[in-house]
């Protein structure tokens, strides 16, 4: 097989890999550099210009944090966007790399690897450098897209969708309410994509990371001078949400003493910044989303009930997952196509026990919980069918938990025990070989064995 005219970078401080992937690589890769340290990364990725770096998770540098791995990839992105990085990881390290793919990484390896496994994803790293390379061009204020919004077919949520799409083209003020996780600001995004306003971005604030200090700042403006650090005039979100809309997310979180700030700009529809005694006239459309129940704030006196009024003209309340059943496999299976293609994973379906599985637990954390499940598990499963054991859902998420180990086989127990004490002990082999009283190579098959 002719050499793949590439260029390919090896970072890893570990002499006797860096010698194994000296003889390897170059017989299938054109151009191959080895580098023992991070500190010349950036330089080396200069000068050498790789379609692909392969990026040890751990180096003995001053970032001591034991995600050395996560850090450079960053920087890789950050100056290199074009260039694919492949990370390669300890089997203890899986959860970090699994983070780095979400984070923008191509693939990982684990060590030991196999070496044919290992070229045909630098073999794909390659090929889809080149492909982005050829095919880039997304503009930077286009893409990527707002998530969409995900309507299931409960009872509920089409009796949300149809208020949504009444509401959505008039200016009326809207107050999503739901626990987390269950898309509050995609359904916000949702309203404002159907407005009249969707020429315009929506103007997006988390309340709850506004400090009480500088809330006024950040939310009428200042002008120069205003205070101490106030070098410059600065436009607030308001001033910023002119003609769009608005969406304060966790309207919970405002502290009471700016409540009547925020309730005067409502009523009056324009704005003073701080420093300023001049009216700034607003044109904007509100939405505003909590997982608290205001009305009981309202009665503790946490909450105006003046304020309260003026959010709340429709109200929209998204139901948690547990509501919502009979949705949970098309959910996870929309999540199984998402990933699977911004992944590059062959994973197609789920296996009917991963379907039973996942209709069986709490989902506590509602569809964000269920996306990242499903997400790792894409990330994590080689084949097409995503099996139970892919999924990695403990027993404490289960409706009950008893029925899941419930007429078990003594196989099925073992691989638990196994399972547990991988966990506790972080991946460690010598420890959970040892907490275990079998051999490291005993425990290399049974890991082997369960797919681990």
């Amino acid at each position: 097989m002719p050499k793949l005219k590439s260029h390919i970078l090896v970072v890893d401080d570990n002499a006797g890999i860096r010698s194994a992937l000296k003889i390897l690589l170059p017989a299938r890769f054109s151009d191959v550099e080895l580098i023992a340290s991070p500190k010349t990364l950036i330089s080396t990725m200069q000068t050498f210009k790789p379609d692909v770096v392969l990026l040890d998770m751990n180096f003995e540098t001053d970032i001591n944090t034991g995600n050395e791995g996560l850090f450079w990839l960053s920087e890789i992105k950050k100056r290199f966007p074009d260039v694919e990085v492949v990370l390669f990881t300890a089997y203890a390290e899986i959860a970090l790399a699994v983070e780095g793919m979400k984070r923008g990484a191509f693939d990982f390896v684990v060590k030991p690897w196999d070496n044919t496994k290992l070229i045909a994803t630098l073999e794909s790293a390659v090929e889809k450098h080149r492909t982005v390379g050829a095919n880039h061009i997304c503009p930077p204020n286009i893409c990527p897209p707002e998530p969409q919004m995900i309507w299931g077919n409960s009872e509920a949520m089409q009796d949300l969708r149809r208020m949504m799409e009444k509401i959505a083209p008039t200016d009326a003020t809207v107050l999503i309410t739901g626990e987390n996780g269950t898309g509050k600001d995609v359904l916000a995004n949702e309203i404002h994509r159907l407005s009249q306003r969707s020429g315009k971005p929506m103007v997006s604030v988390d309340i709850g990371a506004i400090t009480e200090t500088l809330f006024e700042s950040e939310m009428f403006g200042h002008v120069k001078g205003a205070f101490t650090d106030a070098h410059a005039d600065h436009i607030g979100k308001f001033e910023q949400a002119n003609g769009t809309t608005l969406f304060l997310d966790e309207i919970g979180n405002i502290p009471l003493s700016e409540q009547a700030k925020l309730l005067r700009v409502l009523q009056n529809r324009s704005i003073n910044r701080v420093g300023d005694t001049k009216n700034i006239p607003i044109d904007i459309r509100l939405i505003c989303a909590t997982n608290m129940n205001l009305a009981e704030m309202v009665k503790q006196g946490r909450f105006r009930e003046d304020l309260y009024y003026r959010i709340n003209t429709v109200p929209l309340h998204l139901p948690p997952l547990r509501e919502r059943q009979d949705e949970i496999v098309s959910l996870s299976m929309l999540f199984v196509e998402k990933y699977a293609e911004k992944y590059h994973r062959k994973a197609k379906d789920l296996s009917e026990e991963a379907k039973n599985l996942l209709m069986n637990c709490k989902w506590s954390g509602n569809i964000r919980e269920l996306q990242g499940c499903i997400e790792k598990a894409v990330i994590m499963s080689d084949d097409e069918i995503i099996g139970k054991d892919d999924l990695q859902i403990n027993d404490s998420q289960l409706l009950d938990a008893q029925n899941s180990i419930k007429n078990a086989s003594l196989e099925d127990a073992e691989e638990q025990v196994i399972r547990n004490a991988m966990k506790k002990y972080n991946g460690n082999l010598s420890l959970v070989a040892k907490a275990l009283n079998i051999s490291r190579p005993t425990l290399y098959n049974r890991l082997k064995k369960y797919g681990k």
